[in-house]
């Protein structure tokens, strides 16, 4: 097990969706003596001393699990944990046995997500307890957050963005067909949409493609 931290957790945030991360990054304004955020830009330069990398799930491909083992393989990384609403156990099962550190829900307080992440960082296997539909916190942000969009269909609305037919987004968030299609039933009648081209350039023109492909840092790109 890892020392006690003297100085506050190092934290690098993991997701292609600039208002995902900062919406994450403001989670810890209240705890800055316990957390601080590396640097979100993917182009500036991480310091070489991170010790939890939180990978946030939003719109990733989660269930291929090539991220998470990429993360797990850099030697940036000290420890790994997931950041999700999805604890559909093959899920939670697949990412505990590639050797994640941490597997937590998106509906904890900022307090209990910083406890978990300082138990990480001690040498813990983290996963959250859930009972039931985990729901994000209200203190998140997610593309579409304003225009009434859940986090569920804003995800799903950014998947399909990024080109994804309705079988590949069941696949990625492990939801079943027909809950798939009432998600975009739900997003098409809240950003009035008739077709799913109209959606796309809705989602396009409203910040549901990625802004960067930040995995490529981790893999020693730029």
């Amino acid at each position: 097990m890892d020392a006690v931290l003297t100085r506050p957790l190092t934290v690098a945030l993991v997701d292609d969706y600039d208002v995902v991360l900062i919406g994450l990054a403001h989670l810890f304004d209240d705890h800055r003596d316990r957390v601080v955020v590396a640097e979100i830009d993917a182009n500036a330069r991480l310091d070489d001393r991170i010790d939890v990398v939180l990978y946030d799930s939003f719109a990733q491909p989660e269930s291929d699990h090539e991220e998470v083992a990429a993360l797990l393989r850099s030697d940036k990384a000290r420890r790994v944990a997931v950041y999700t609403w999805n604890f559909h156990p093959e899920l939670v099962e697949a990412a505990l046995a590639q050797g994640v550190h941490g597997y937590l829900s998106k509906s904890m307080s900022a307090e209990d997500l910083v406890d978990a992440l300082e138990r990480i960082h001690g040498g813990e296997t983290v996963v959250t307890e859930v009972t039931g539909r985990v729901r994000s916190t209200p203190a998140l942000d997610w593309p579409g957050k304003a225009h009434g969009l859940t986090d569920r269909e804003s995800e799903i609305l950014a998947l399909i963005t990024q080109g994804k037919s309705n079988a590949e987004v069941a696949a990625l968030t492990y939801l079943s067909p027909n809950t798939v299609k009432s998600y975009i039933r739900a997003v098409y009648r809240k950003i009035g949409a008739d077709s799913r081209t109209r959606a796309v350039l809705w989602g396009v023109a409203n910040g549901f493609a990625p802004d960067h492909h930040r995995i490529d840092h981790w893999l020693g790109g730029p």
